[in-house]
């Protein structure tokens, strides 16, 4: 059994991003040589999220207004968490929701999907340094 593990880097340049990653998974699975497992994929970081969802801007535009719905940023004195001086008690409900991993099937070393399933990044309070584990088991 084979074992990899990839780091992806991300620095939005919005505070609320979805950033599609299937092609970079699957860059990580083809280097792995992994042609039968598991791919793991997750976000390191409490105010992100990797989830899998159709590649469609309206529905990522859906999204969007649909966690500001349920965990609006504003206004910051609403959340417990922002009284530490803090500003994103909302961008850790929203990761909540949207899910911190995706775990997906390898099938011939390629990514094992449904119809329309990419893998995205879900960034709820950008604007700095984040990472992404991508971790490979198979044969």
């Amino acid at each position: 059994m084979k074992t990899y593990r990839k780091e992806l880097t991300f620095n939005t340049s919005k505070r609320i991003e979805f950033i599609n990653i299937t092609e970079q998974v699957q860059d990580a699975i083809d280097e792995s040589g992994v042609k039968e497992g598991i791919c793991l994929v997750n976000a390191m970081h409490i105010t992100a999220s990797v989830f899998i969802n159709d590649h469609e801007y309206g529905l990522h535009s859906d999204f969007e207004k649909w966690l500001e719905k349920l965990a609006p940023h504003q206004p910051i004195n609403y959340y417990r968490h922002n009284d530490t001086g803090e500003d994103n008690a909302d961008s850790h409900l929203k990761r909540q929701i949207m899910g911190r991993e995706v775990t997906v099937a390898v099938t011939n070393g390629r990514l094992d999907f449904g119809p329309w399933e990419q893998i995205f990044y879900g960034e709820f309070d950008g604007m700095r340094r984040k990472r992404v584990l991508i971790k490979i088991i198979g044969g």
